[in-house]
């Protein structure tokens, strides 16, 4: 989504830019950065590593970087690989178009040209995060929580609206955050309804709910108003108290079972995403084996693990009792095998009915969407046989279900 907004600022300045174009033409590279976890840290660097050796070769003019390794590690990424001309934080972008000769236009403020397929988009709320917990590396490179002001959340999602986005996707560190800061209350019900007003959005979202504190009368909108997509993403990282605590996540097993509980009751079929982290410092196998029970009761719609990754000046970082890469990869696989058969189980239950699926693709011989319960690229598909059905790619039609694997659903159009 950041990239969104740069790519808007630069053509409102006149500037010819491209998202990941194919071409190797371009005389200025900008690269947005992730460093969040290792895999992402690694990916930037190597990015940035291409392109340097390109400039070092003449191929092109300026590199600049940008984004969350940019803010983390600028210093000592500007000593060791003194090709880039700049460097600039997750909060620098008026500084990044000064760079370029080109004007940071508040007037554009709620206007963005997507990268994602025309008919969906994501829509961040808020940036940053007050919580404390023990792994993450978010505050230090995004700083404390700081919420986007109403007005201008909905002018951006009635920008979207106009230009054909159907399924809006709320975006936060913590989405259950919002409003504190600004309004001096939890303010997500409200927004919620506000946006679910708004002409031609289909579908609302949300992705990255965080468990302690969260605000209830969240589920009374989601459950009354139909085109609030009854999914919620709540990562809740352990099933362990005593993981939970050194975790600083500020609840424990208990309470976070009875909310799950809440939801689903007062949000009747509702899909519940959750990711897990597994190998944290001082893991045991029983701790591990509590998460592993957790995982059997709560029966999760939709789940993710990731491996702890070791991030420097967190709390986590200087804790004993390391767990080995090859064991964390162990207790990762456990945990998505088991997912696979409550996956497969859940599925079977879908064949016979008819749902209505958002269509994102064609891929070779079918038509690739999506359910409500279902975020693009990380969640399950509807995959519909191309030869025998016909729909429109961004278009809703009604599915019925007549088989179902692990992560997939099959069905055909109902006439």
């Amino acid at each position: 989504m950041d990239s969104e907004i740069l790519l808007t600022q630069l053509k409102a300045n006149h500037l010819r830019a491209e998202h990941e174009s194919g071409k190797d033409d371009a005389n200025i590279i900008i690269i947005n950065t992730c460093g969040f976890i290792e895999r992402a840290k690694q990916e930037s660097i190597d990015t940035i590593l291409r392109y340097a050796e390109a400039k070092s070769g003449g191929l092109i003019d300026k590199l600049y970087v940008t984004g969350c390794l940019s803010e983390r590690y600028r210093e000592q990424l500007s000593q060791e690989i003194p090709e880039v001309d700049a460097f600039f934080g997750t909060r620098e972008l008026p500084a990044l178009l000064k760079h370029l000769n080109a004007d940071y236009k508040h007037e554009l403020i709620g206007e963005r040209l997507t990268t994602t397929p025309s008919h969906y988009a994501y829509l961040k709320i808020s940036e940053g995060c007050n919580r404390p917990c023990s792994f993450c590396a978010i505050p230090i490179m995004r700083g404390k929580h700081l919420s986007k002001p109403m007005e201008q959340i909905l002018q951006e999602a009635t920008h979207l609206a106009r230009n054909g986005v159907k399924e809006l996707i709320l975006i936060a560190q913590d989405l259950t955050y919002y409003g504190l800061d600004l309004y001096q209350k939890r303010c997500l019900a409200d927004l919620l309804n506000r946006l679910a007003d708004l002409e031609g959005i289909r579908w609302i979202r949300l992705q990255y709910a965080y468990p302690a504190g969260f605000p209830l009368d969240v589920l009374e909108v989601m459950a009354q108003r139909e085109n609030i997509c009854k999914y919620l993403d709540i990562p809740l990282q352990h099933g362990s108290d005593e993981m939970l605590r050194i975790m600083r996540r500020g609840i424990n097993r208990q309470k976070t079972e009875e909310l799950l509980a809440t939801i689903r009751h007062k949000v009747p079929n509702v899909a519940l995403r959750t990711t897990l982290i597994v190998g944290h410092p001082g893991e045991t196998e029983k701790h591990f084996a509590e998460m592993v029970d957790f995982v059997e009761r709560m029966r999760f719609e939709r789940l993710g693990v990731f491996t702890y990754s070791h991030e420097e000046h967190t709390h986590s970082y200087t804790m004993p009792d390391q767990v080995p890469e090859e064991v964390k990869q162990e207790r990762a696989d456990y945990i998505m095998e088991l997912q696979q058969q409550i996956s497969w189980e859940i599925n079977q239950t879908k064949i016979g009915q008819t749902l209505p699926v958002l269509f994102d693709r064609k891929e070779g011989n079918y038509f690739v969407g999506r359910t409500q319960h279902d975020s693009p690229e990380v969640d399950n598909e509807v995959l519909v046989d191309a030869r025998t059905n016909y729909v429109r790619l961004g278009d809703f039609a009604p599915v019925t279900i007549t088989a179902a694997e692990e992560f997939d659903l099959f069905g055909t159009v109902a006439k």
